[in-house]
């Protein structure tokens, strides 16, 4: 039994160690060592902007308002809207702008972002398709700077970068530090050849490399550069492209979202399970290290947890990682109770690191109980 608790003790440990502190650090020295840098061309193909919405009536003038902004020449560009089953009156506050450049579609069922996406881009005439969800404002040189990498004949894809704005709370506070982090993560990625994901809200891809998604698929920003990746094209990261968000600011409003994203992942292995295979995903070390092995993160704490707790006589390094598992337990509690006490920043990191494990570990009971995922 001793033995038993030695190898998950020791197992998790790199692991985790691995996951959270390893691969990125891998991926610096890699950026520092033999970076790839993007040759960025000033060039201007026709463009085609694509949305799907549910629900999302609040956004859709601030929306429109903001891509004609775009510093960018309007007539080449095209934007199709495609509503997927709207209670709300999204579709006629759509149908109401008199840019000629917009195309609304209907959909009165729901059925899932993938299934509007795909009908959506066999309207489009773009060269370049713009990926972006409808809540978030983008900047106006925005989508010059992504097709500028595009320019570039390796590049398949290129996502921007998300900004969080209106972080009021400390948990928001904590999920903000930790996509800084996984930012940090992405630009690394990047600059030695290919990221594993981009963020949904701003992306851009050469139409050409565009294969319609799976019926239900969660993550099309994960699977679509993964599918640019297969095909022997870099994706990178554009700091210049920017888009805002504003984070949840309490646990119980991210856990949705959050819960259904992370399922997604299990989703996606099992849409494509080539993505397992080495010599099929030219990604493969960077998905395991970046997307899998995250998922697994909460069970290898638990692991962990209750083998310092068995090996906690046998050596004083083992009691102390097992105080220091049950102090970080103490402070999320602490934090809950007196939120005052969040807004201190090892306090932020321990709670968003909770919770967004916590979450992981509810994520695949989620997969496990309800498939229809893809009903955002």
């Amino acid at each position: 039994m001793t033995h038993l608790a030695w190898l998950a003790c020791w197992g998790s440990a790199l692991l985790l160690v691995h996951v959270f502190a390893g691969y990125p650090a891998i991926m610096w020295l890699l950026a520092r060592v033999r970076p790839r840098p993007v040759a960025k061309q000033a060039w201007l193909p026709t463009v085609s902007i694509v949305i799907a919405v549910h629900d999302g009536e609040r956004y859709i003038r601030n929306k429109l308002a903001n891509l004609q902004a775009l510093d960018y020449p309007p007539e080449l560009i095209d934007i199709v809207i495609a509503c997927d089953g709207c209670h709300d009156h999204s579709v006629a506050t759509a149908r109401r702008s008199t840019d000629p450049r917009l195309t609304v579609l209907d959909f009165p069922n729901r059925r899932g972002k993938a299934a509007c996406v795909n009908d959506a881009v066999r309207l489009t005439r773009g060269d370049v398709l713009l990926m972006t969800d409808i809540r978030q404002r983008l900047s106006p040189g925005a989508l010059k700077e992504l097709v500028a990498n595009l320019g570039d004949p390796s590049v398949g894809a290129v996502g921007g970068e998300l900004h969080m704005e209106n972080v009021r709370t400390g948990f928001a506070q904590g999920v903000d530090f930790y996509w800084r982090y996984e930012k940090l993560i992405r630009q690394a990625e990047s600059s030695t050849g290919s990221m594993v994901g981009v963020s949904g809200a701003l992306y851009a891809m050469r139409r050409s490399l565009f294969t319609p998604l799976p019926p239900g698929t969660v993550l099309d920003d994960v699977l679509v550069p993964m599918r640019v990746a297969a095909q022997g094209k870099r994706v990178v990261f554009e700091p210049r492209a920017m888009a805002w968000d504003e984070p949840s600011q309490e646990p119980e409003a991210e856990r949705r979202r959050k819960i259904r994203t992370l399922a997604g992942n299990f989703q996606l292995v099992q849409l494509a399970p080539w993505l397992l295979v080495p010599w099929r995903n030219p990604l493969w070390f960077r998905f395991v290290s970046h997307k899998l092995l995250r998922l697994v993160a909460p069970w290898l704490i638990v692991a962990l947890t209750l083998a310092t707790g068995y090996l906690f006589n046998h050596h004083p390094m083992y009691a102390l990682a097992f105080c220091g598992l049950a102090a970080a337990a103490l402070l999320v509690g602490v934090a809950r109770m007196r939120p005052g006490v969040g807004t201190w920043l090892p306090a932020r990191i321990v709670v968003a690191f909770f919770y967004l494990n916590l979450f992981a570990a509810q994520a695949l009971l989620a997969f496990a109980r309800n498939r229809r995922l893809h009903l955002w």
